[in-house]
C-alpha cells in the first residue's frame, strides 16, 4: 500500500513537472511592452542570434527579388534554400524555450515557405509565381514585427 502511494505521489510530480515545462514551451517568456506588442525577453546573445536571423531572411528576400528581375531562378532558388528549414540548425535551442508558440509557429512557417520558393522556383521558373509566394512570406514577418519585440534581459 505504501509502494502505491509513492508511485502515485511520483506520477503527479512527474505530471506537474511536464506541465510546467509545457507551460514554458508555449507561453516562452513574454510579457507586455509599452508599445503594445508582446516582449519577448532574451539574453544578449540570444537576441543577437534572432535578429542575425531575421537579417538572414531579409537579405534572401532582396537576393530572391534581384534574382526573379533577372530570371535566373537558380539564383533564385539558393537564395531561398539559404533561409529555408536547413536554417534552422543554426538557431539557438535555448531560444526555442523562450519564445511564443505563435512566433514559433509563424518562425517554422516562414521557413517552409523559403523551400517552397526554392522547390517552384527549379520547376515551375514563374517569375510571377516567385513574387506571389515572396510577398506571402513577407506577410508573417510583418506579423512577428506587429505582435512581438525583442527585449536583451539584464539580469
Amino acid at each position: 500500500m505504501k509502494s502505491c502511494k509513492l508511485s502515485w505521489s511520483l506520477v503527479a510530480i512527474l505530471c506537474l513537472v511536464v506541465a510546467v515545462f509545457a507551460y514554458k514551451f508555449t507561453a516562452g517568456e513574454v510579457q507586455p511592452s509599452t508599445d503594445g506588442r508582446q516582449e519577448v525577453k532574451l539574453t544578449k546573445d540570444e537576441r543577437n542570434a534572432l535578429l542575425l536571423e531575421m537579417r538572414k531572411w531579409l537579405q534572401s528576400s532582396q537576393a530572391i527579388l534581384a534574382a526573379t528581375s533577372k530570371q535566373d531562378f537558380v539564383l533564385v532558388a539558393n537564395a531561398a534554400k539559404a533561409s529555408g528549414m536547413a536554417a534552422e540548425a543554426d538557431t539557438p535551442g535555448s531560444l526555442f524555450r523562450k519564445i511564443p508558440l505563435e512566433m514559433k509557429k509563424l518562425g517554422f512557417d516562414t521557413r517552409q515557405k523559403f523551400d517552397e520558393i526554392a522547390a517552384d522556383a527549379e520547376t515551375l521558373k514563374d517569375a510571377q509565381h516567385t513574387m506571389t509566394q515572396l510577398s506571402t512570406a513577407m506577410n508573417n514577418c510583418i506579423a512577428c514585427h506587429a505582435i512581438y519585440r525583442f527585449a536583451e534581459n539584464v539580469e
